[in-house]
C-alpha cells in the first residue's frame, strides 16, 4: 500500500477524531463518510477493531505497512513494555522529531525537510525521515538562508503547539537537542497500542 495522499478529512471521519490535527469540517460531520451518515449502525468485529487502531497510528505518523510492522518488530526484539517501546520508537524518529521541535508544521513537512536536506544531525546531513535520534543527538537547520527562511516560516505556523519536555529547542539557533526518551504518559497515543500489539501478535 503507497503514502496515503487522498482526502484527510475523510480518514478522520472514519475514525472519529482528528487524525490530520484540528478540522472545522470534522466538527460539523462528526460521523463515517458514506451515504447513510450518522443513521448508519454498521457493527465492528474484533479484528476490525484491532485493525482501525493500527490504521490510526500508521495514518497519524504517514507510514506505510511494512514500515509500520518493521517498527513493531523492533519493539517485540527489545526488553520492557512491547506497546510502549513502539510508541517510543515511533516518538523518536528524525521526522517526528522535527516536528514535535516546531521545526515544520506537520509531519509530512517534517518528512520533506529531512528528504531535501535542510537539517543535519550532530552536523551531518541527514535525509532519511525515519533516522533514529538518541538521546543527546543535535538536530539543527543547515546554515543556508534558504534552510533558515523555510524554519522561520514553519516555526511562525507552529506557534500554537508546545515543545514537549523531553526536547530542548533553541529558536535563535534553529537547533534542537533529545534530552531524554519520553515516557508513555508524555507520549499521549492517538489510539491504543496494547490492541496494536494483540493485532499483530495473533
Amino acid at each position: 500500500m503507497a503514502r496515503y495522499t487522498g482526502p484527510k478529512t475523510r480518514i478522520s471521519r472514519r475514525f472519529g477524531m482528528p487524525i490530520f490535527g484540528p478540522s472545522k469540517y470534522l466538527e460539523r460531520r462528526n460521523y463515517a463518510p458514506g451515504m447513510h451518515g450518522p443513521k448508519s449502525r454498521r457493527k465492528y468485529t474484533d479484528y476490525a477493531l484491532r485493525l482501525a487502531e493500527k490504521q490510526k497510528f500508521r495514518y497519524y505518523y504517514g507510514l506505510l505497512e511494512k514500515q509500520f510492522l518493521a517498527v513493531y518488530e523492533k519493539a517485540r526484539r527489545q526488553r520492557g513494555v512491547t506497546g510502549e517501546t513502539m510508541l517510543q520508537i515511533l516518538e523518536t524518529r528524525l521526522d517526528n522529531v522535527v516536528y514535535r521541535l516546531g521545526l515544520a508544521p506537520s509531519r509530512p513537512a517534517a518528512r520533506q525537510m529531512v528528504v531535501h536536506r535542510h537539517l543535519m544531525v550532530n552536523g551531518k546531513r541527514v535525509n532519511i525521515p525515519s533516522y533514529a535520534v538518541r538521546v543527546n543527538d543535535t538536530i539543527e537547520v543547515r546554515d543556508s538562508s534558504v534552510s533558515k527562511q523555510l524554519a522561520t516560516k514553519n516555526m511562525e505556523k507552529s506557534t500554537s503547539r508546545i515543545v514537549p519536555d523531553w526536547l530542548n529547542l533553541d529558536k535563535e539557533l534553529f537547533k534542537g537537542v533529545l534530552v531524554r526518551v519520553p515516557a508513555r504518559d508524555e507520549i499521549q497515543p492517538i489510539a491504543n497500542e496494547q490492541v496494536v500489539v494483540e493485532f499483530y501478535s495473533r
